[in-house]
């Protein structure tokens, strides 16, 4: 683990917590992205030109936005118009 060699102990300590069982709360509480919303939010794969990406790029950058949440705010304002 880590570049390191996992001692007979160790893993016989690993198998007992798993047998154990977790609390599904802490398993909640792990590591990564934050929630978007209760449920996972859906991954949407989208092909954008170059000119299309740079254009998403110098609206996101003046108003402080990563290339995500600009995406985001732009499908948000499209769908409220309509």
């Amino acid at each position: 683990m880590q570049g390191e060699a996992v001692s007979e102990e160790q893993l016989d300590n690993w198998v007992a917590e798993a047998e154990e069982g977790y609390d599904p709360a802490w398993l909640k509480k792990r590591k990564g992205r934050p929630a978007r919303a209760e449920h996972a939010a859906q991954v949407v794969p989208v092909r954008l030109t170059e000119a299309e990406l740079e254009a998403v790029m110098a609206r996101a950058d003046r108003e402080h936005l990563n290339r995500s949440e600009a995406i985001r705010r732009a499908l948000a304002e499209w769908a409220a118009a309509s």
